[in-house]
């Protein structure tokens, strides 16, 4: 009889029908919650805000072992753990990036590298090295390259010791375990908050552990409606919406995020979304009448009914080149030229970050 579930690592009980962990007889291997994820998609149990952070980070240090920080490249802000070297003392880190394949094909790895090196210099955060790694949903040669550098550096890195692979939710770290063991055990979905707690799988000779998403309220993954994740994660290459601009304008990525461009000349906004997310372009000055009578109708998805629980942001000056404008876990805008003022509008408690441009 198995005592924790082989998908998400919560302990098994079948007591509350309720509750986490539950089977109907407990010579289950996955808990009820798992077992209705992996076999229909549908969550009965919602843990989006994934599992307090501190009681991850606590058993994770409680290790003797070397992290892989698992960091999706397309939410690459919201998957930022500030001040990870001191929540992680003595932890030697490598950085995984995932999802590469989801952006353009232009960008190259070595432009990726050199954004990421500069942000990681930014926030103060040290890491042993950096791996790319995406196309881990196909089964070809890219995926299989990307997979078999993983594992070559589990073994330069670990040095005796296990190995603990960690990050937001929804950065892919169940997905790259699956494919490096060859099998199915641990459960996936597009649902953050999937793995509940450490899951122990055993190696020769050591143990990698699978960790649950460390929370993350700023961003828009762990508050939308779980129906329309969906439509805003992305599984296939974004195609850029390329707009040039001469008078003022508001963009509205769904019913989720606003962008108000106010202009002195000649400007261009380039959209880094979901092909799946609708993207509408008006003129600044109808903007307020068109959220005020389609959100939650043409405008969706949606977390808010009205403008007025929304939390508006006003970008700093706007560098010589290009500034992306992040909103947390739903994508960006990239905006150059001519520019006199940038308001962006989300949900309350969503994060919005000015950057230098990443492409």
């Amino acid at each position: 009889m198995a005592k924790y579930c082989k998908g998400c690592g919560i302990a098994l009980q079948n007591e509350d029908p309720q509750g986490l962990g539950f089977v109907p007889t407990l010579d289950a291997n996955y808990c009820q919650r798992c077992y209705k994820i992996r076999h229909y998609g549908t969550v009965t149990v919602n843990m989006q805000q994934g599992i307090e952070s501190n009681q991850t980070l606590e058993k994770i240090n409680t290790i003797d072992g070397v992290v892989f920080w698992i960091v999706d490249l397309f939410t690459f802000e919201a998957s930022l753990i500030s001040r990870l070297n001191q929540k992680l003392p003595g932890k030697e880190i490598v950085m995984v990036l995932t999802k590469r394949d989801v952006l353009p094909k232009t960008l190259s790895d070595e432009k990726v590298l050199s954004f990421v090196n500069e942000r990681l210099k930014e926030e103060g955060i040290h890491v042993k090295d950096i791996l790319i790694c995406g196309y881990l949903l196909k089964n070809d040669e890219e995926s299989t390259k990307n997979l078999l550098q993983v594992a070559m550096a589990i073994q330069k890195y670990r040095q005796d010791k296990d190995v603990i692979f960690m990050g937001v939710a929804n950065a892919g770290k169940s997905t790259i375990l699956n494919r490096l063991m060859a099998s199915q055990s641990l459960t996936i979905s597009r649902h953050p908050g999937t793995t509940l707690d450490l899951i122990p799988l055993e190696q020769d000779g050591y143990t990698i552990y699978d960790s649950p998403g460390i929370e993350n309220h700023h961003s828009i993954l762990t508050i939308l409606n779980p129906k329309d994740l969906k439509t805003v994660i992305p599984v296939k290459p974004i195609r850029p919406l390329v707009s040039q601009i001469f008078e003022d304008q508001s963009y509205a990525a769904g019913g989720l995020a606003r962008l108000d461009v106010v202009v002195k000349g000649k400007a261009t906004v380039v959209g880094y979304f979901s092909r799946s997310l609708p993207i509408h372009r008006g003129k600044l000055k109808n903007a307020d009448s068109l959220w005020q009578n389609h959100l939650n109708e043409m405008l969706v998805p949606c977390v808010d009914t009205s403008l007025l629980t929304m939390h508006t942001y006003h970008a700093p000056m706007i560098p010589e080149g290009k500034m992306d404008v992040v909103i947390h876990g739903l994508g960006w805008f990239c905006l150059s030229g001519s520019i006199q003022d940038v308001y962006v509008r989300v949900h309350k408690g969503i994060q919005v970050t000015f950057r230098k441009a990443m492409i």
